[in-house]
């Protein structure tokens, strides 16, 4: 329960400002049907988020315990100081074809999140805490508890987020995940 809601969290603040999130802004905007742009998201998030789970799952049977504690200690500060640094976004990213709505914001979705903190921050996550479904599900909540409103009330919610200090807070989040984790939170769970 703790990793779900744990990855719930962290992705939710991490998500605000994202450019998945401003991403899904364009196309609430451009498309302005709901429906299928919230089904797309929440299908291309559990499709990545459950490659990098795995990804991170996997991370922890090649990598000996205390090296995986330096790693993801690192990973964590790393991920605070990219909190720091506003996303872009380029529409000309979301590549938005003629296709259907929901295979347009499926495609655009998956391919922007690649790489993206979220992803990354799934990654760690699931190789910390060693509970694949509950990070997956926890991260896919916080994708979507933070994307569905920006679906819903499009661009009049993106002007009135206080960005930076969401941002902040998560930053300040995965500062002290990071800092724990170095200074050996998690040696429970064999790291």
């Amino acid at each position: 329960m703790e990793a779900f809601l744990i990855a719930t969290g962290i992705v939710t603040l991490a998500e605000i400002g994202d450019k998945t999130q401003l991403l899904a802004f364009i196309l609430a905007a451009k498309f302005k049907r709901p429906l299928p742009i919230i089904l797309g998201i929440f299908i291309a998030t559990v499709a990545n988020h459950a490659l990098a789970g795995a990804l991170g799952a996997w991370i922890t049977t090649v990598v000996g315990p205390e090296t995986l504690r330096w790693v993801l200690g690192v990973s964590f500060i790393a991920m605070a100081g990219w909190m720091l640094i506003p996303d872009k976004f380029d529409e000309d990213e979301a590549n938005l074809t003629r296709a259907s709505v929901f295979v347009t914001t499926l495609v655009a979705f998956f391919l922007a999140e690649m790489g993206d903190k979220t992803q990354i921050a799934t990654v760690a996550l699931a190789a910390q805490y060693h509970a694949f479904f509950s990070v997956v599900a926890g991260t896919t909540l916080g994708m979507m508890i933070a994307n569905v409103p920006a679906v819903i009330v499009g661009d009049k919610l993106a002007h009135k987020l206080p960005v930076r200090l969401v941002h902040s807070v998560a930053a300040a989040i995965f500062a002290i995940l990071g800092v724990a984790t170095l200074m050996g939170a998690g040696e429970s769970l064999g790291f």
